[in-house]
């Protein structure tokens, strides 16, 4: 029998409704069981999610099967009286595609999008596993339209004789993606396999690729799954003996913007006054034009000579033999290295001040800590003391790194001991508090947007980067905390204009009803693995391409490494196994053992000591 030919033994049913791109099928008499015989093959009726195909002479029509119902069940739902005979079965089919069958070369031609809608009374048939198949290849190879191939494979499709399933990363990271499930269903797996088959990946024949790919991880899982091929920065180690000790990592304090360093400093339990925002802002504009050798310092005492050109004691006032209009024309938020004494000197002896008999004096007490700046000055004092958040906090001094020394740790190429590049790149911010998570992700997207930015046509298409957001909805989440504004903006920017750049984002996040719905709207691809929250699945309903909102109904019954694979990087929609890895490349995630555990012997008491004094040194 030839592919895609009419199966007599595979009709299942005629259509009794069209109704757009959505077609109803009443089930044939005969179907007395959920399956199908043929050729010693058992192909399972109704199945959400599997394909049905429409002959249509030489055209054939392919749909999703979205829902199976019995006619009683839908009479009873709008209050209409039920018939003796009302026991039909009802699937619903969501159509997607169309194609035409040369049988000569043996080649679909596959097309997406419906243009000849089927008719009432149309049988609708199973597709065989062999035409399953033909489809996906089909699809796929539509997507390879150049002298290099962009697609990845990393899982295979479910109900098609184990076919290899390919990403198009071009447009999946690109356009942005989102990965999403359920704590347990394999989403750290999932972007470990993704990562991996991008850096097994041979877009070109004797070709390597080496990726840019930053992962912010807050949970230190992903330096078990890369090892030599991923370079592991550590933020924060509390304890110093980890496996993911890492290398350290210089991100300081004066790559932020104004209005990041601004929530850093202010806090989000304090009041955001006016007036205590103008006081960063004021003293961050003196510190960066100090460094930039365009204005004197700060006082560094009281008792200081006032100004006596009318202007206010903190206004900026060009060095000598630098133009005003430099002063003018001054962006605070680019990032120009200043220090962080010279910040608060201006603070403290140029804003605190009073101006009596032509010299400066302290404000009183009352005025001091009323007007914000004791709360603002104190707040910086403990960040600078804060062991977590030495690797921002340092003082800028000569030998500090440089922003080109940054970006290089981030995007330059650097190699491991045994000689293999280290293309990935890992920040472990485990151990960090919320506080600085936040500012601290705000300052890495806009760093790398920034870069972008101010690159050539050409360098951007040399240099692609993808920001891998693990746990998603902690740094951008649905509301509106101040802790976490700054992130909202950097990551919103990339998921809005990244595309132009070269710079793409992948999410990941357990809880997709949580993650700011502008950004997670914007990601063109999705891997949705189990959700059984269902506020996550009618979230996730709400954003899923191609009118396939109805696919949502199986989330919560998918097996584990299960996922549906939608949008632009997929060849088309489907249900998919994400490929399987060893041990030593997959996320450090595992789940306590409870059971086991509990057979053991308990600590000491020598080794809780150790404990607490780790957890109080």
């Amino acid at each position: 029998m030839n592919t895609f030919d009419l199966i007599s033994d595979l009709k299942i049913g005629h259509i009794v409704e069209v109704s757009g791109t959505t077609i109803r099928v009443e089930l044939s008499g005969d179907v007395t069981e959920l399956t199908r015989t043929y050729e010693g093959r058992v192909y399972p009726i109704g199945q959400i999610g599997s394909i049905v195909k429409v002959h249509f002479g030489r055209r054939l029509v392919f749909g999703f099967v979205t829902l199976l119902r019995m006619r009683s069940e839908e009479l009873l739902e709008i209050a209409m009286p039920i018939p003796p005979d009302a026991d039909q079965r009802l699937m619903e089919v969501q159509l997607f595609a169309e194609g035409v069958w040369n049988a000569a070369e043996h080649k679909l031609r596959f097309v997406r999008g419906v243009t000849t809608y089927p008719l009432p009374r149309q049988s609708v048939h199973l597709l065989t596993r062999e035409e399953t198949t033909q489809i996906y290849s089909a699809a796929e190879g539509q997507q390879n339209d150049g002298n290099y191939s962009p697609l990845v494979p990393f899982a295979h499709y479910v109900g098609a004789d184990n076919a290899v399933c390919r990403a198009n990363v071009d447009k999946m990271l690109g356009m942005h993606c989102a990965v999403l499930g359920s704590t347990g269903s394999g989403k750290s797996g999932a972007v470990a396999a993704l990562l991996h088959s991008m850096l097994d990946h041979t877009p070109e024949l004797d070709t390597v690729c080496h990726p840019r790919i930053i992962v912010i991880d807050p949970h230190g899982e992903y330096g078990h799954a890369f090892k030599e091929r991923a370079i592991v920065y550590r933020a924060y180690d509390p304890l110093g003996n980890e496996e993911t000790t890492g290398s350290p990592i210089r991100l300081p304090y004066w790559l932020m913007s104004a209005d990041e360093f601004r929530l850093l400093a202010i806090g989000k339990t304090e009041q955001e006054a006016t007036s205590q925002n103008n006081i960063i802002y004021k003293a961050l504009t003196h510190a960066r034009m100090v460094a930039a050798g365009l204005v004197d310092p700060a006082p560094s005492d009281y008792g200081a000579d006032a100004p006596d050109d009318g202007r206010e004691p903190d206004a900026p006032r060009a060095k000598v033999g630098v133009h005003e209009d430099k002063i003018v024309e001054f962006d605070r938020d680019k990032p120009r290295p200043f220090s962080m004494e010279e910040l608060m000197n201006h603070i403290r002896y140029s804003q605190a001040v009073n101006v009596a008999s032509g010299k400066t004096k302290a404000k009183s007490a009352t005025d001091f800590s009323k007007e914000g700046f004791r709360s603002i000055l104190d707040k910086l004092g403990v960040l600078t003391r804060d062991p977590r958040i030495r690797f921002m906090m340092q003082e800028w001094n000569d030998t500090s790194p440089s922003l080109e020394h940054i970006i290089a740790q981030l995007v330059g190429q650097i190699q491991g001991e045994g000689g293999a590049n280290q293309d990935i790149r890992i920040l472990d911010i485990s151990g960090l508090p919320n506080e600085v998570a936040g500012p601290l992700a705000a300052m890495l997207a806009r760093l790398l947007f920034q870069y972008k930015v101010y690159q050539t046509t050409d360098e951007r298409r040399r240099d692609p980067i993808v920001l891998v957001c693990e746990e998603a909805h902690r740094y951008v989440p649905d509301r509106g905390e101040a802790e976490y504004a700054a992130a909202q903006t950097a990551i919103r920017r990339i998921a809005r204009e990244g595309r132009k750049y070269g710079i793409g984002l992948m999410l990941v996040s357990q809880r997709p009803a949580d993650v700011e719905s502008t950004v997670i709207s914007q990601c063109g691809t999705w891997l949705v693995l189990r959700l059984t929250n269902a506020a996550d699945q009618q979230h996730v309903s709400r954003f899923l391409p191609d009118g396939l909102s109805g696919m949502t109904k199986v989330l919560p019954n998918l097996a584990q490494q299960e996922a549906i694979f939608v949008g632009e990087g997929a060849s088309m929609p489907a249900r998919v196994r994400i490929r399987d890895l060893t041990d030593d490349q997959l996320p450090k995630s595992d789940t306590a053992k409870f059971a086991k555990g509990w057979t053991l012997d308990r600590l000491t008491e020598a080794e809780i000591v150790q404990i607490a004094n780790r957890m109080a040194g």
